[in-house]
């Protein structure tokens, strides 16, 4: 019998592009199973290339990524099934507007599954359970608020009981108290359903206080990484920049500048 790996995602050397120029290199970081690891950065600075990466749409240009021990497939079939074991928040929600709620969280089961219907409506009312809108079922997209719409991406994100969840930017577009009960209920899920999770965000405040591991992208590179004590406590002037929202320092507020035109190398 083989062993569960203790970490869920290893980065090793990796290095990626897109469109011919290399967006992020030498990224070498463990994600420990069971773990919640926030993946912070400045808007700009690779943080979706990373996500892209882990969810097998972007293949490394050079370097290892591995998932559950293994590196990701890059055949149709087998990747499809790998994708099967995590799940995705997006920014946007996503939510089909011409289904119900309960027929949203139901997409993944239904499109992934043969399960009887009794069988699929029964997990369908334990996942809006679990982030608290069982009596938002019928309800339409349209109808929901910008936190509890996100709290249905969430549900649905669970439907497949995968062990790795990514969060894309979770708090954009909430209020406070909204953006506090999606730390919360990621929080809690991932200690009771045993969940791995990554959380790709610029909320530095929100995200810390539930988090194990900080990692900060920036310049091309991974810039740090360690506990959240530790990233308050750092005295690095590019990780510091960012904390502490300074519009000067190493990490530039304008993009390079090249001519109108000219193609990227």
């Amino acid at each position: 019998m083989s062993s569960t790996p203790a970490s869920t995602v290893q980065l090793q050397a990796a290095r990626l592009d897109r469109g011919g120029r290399t967006i992020l290199s030498a990224l070498d970081l463990t994600v420990p199973a069971g773990s919640i690891t926030a993946v912070l950065g400045p808007s700009g600075s690779g943080k979706s290339t990373l996500l892209a990466a882990l969810t097998g749409e972007l293949v490394p240009a050079a370097g290892s990524i591995e998932l559950f021990g293994a590196p990701i497939p890059h055949g149709s079939r087998a990747l499809l099934e790998m994708r099967k074991s995590m799940g995705v928040l997006l920014q946007g929600n996503g939510l089909l507007t011409d289904l119900s709620v309960a027929e949203n969280v139901a997409l993944p089961l239904r499109a992934h599954t043969k399960l009887p219907e009794p069988v699929l409506q029964a997990l369908v009312r334990m996942k809006l359970h679990a982030v608290g809108l069982l009596a938002a079922a019928d309800a339409w997209p349209r109808e929901l608020s910008g936190g509890m719409a996100r709290r249905v991406a969430l549900a649905r994100a669970l439907a497949l009981d995968p062990p790795l969840m990514l969060y894309d930017e979770p708090l954009t577009g909430l209020d406070p108290i909204a953006s506090g009960v999606i730390m919360s209920l990621i929080q809690r899920l991932n200690r009771t359903l045993g969940l791995t999770s990554i959380i790709v965000s610029h909320h530095v405040r929100e995200t810390l206080p539930i988090c194990d591991q900080a990692l900060v992208i920036a310049d091309g590179r991974l810039v740090f990484a360690g506990t959240p004590a530790e990233l308050e406590a750092t005295t690095d002037p590019l990780v510091r920049q960012f904390l502490d929202g300074q519009p000067d320092g190493p990490i530039p507020f304008d993009a390079p500048q090249r001519a109108y035109g000219q193609e990227t190398a």
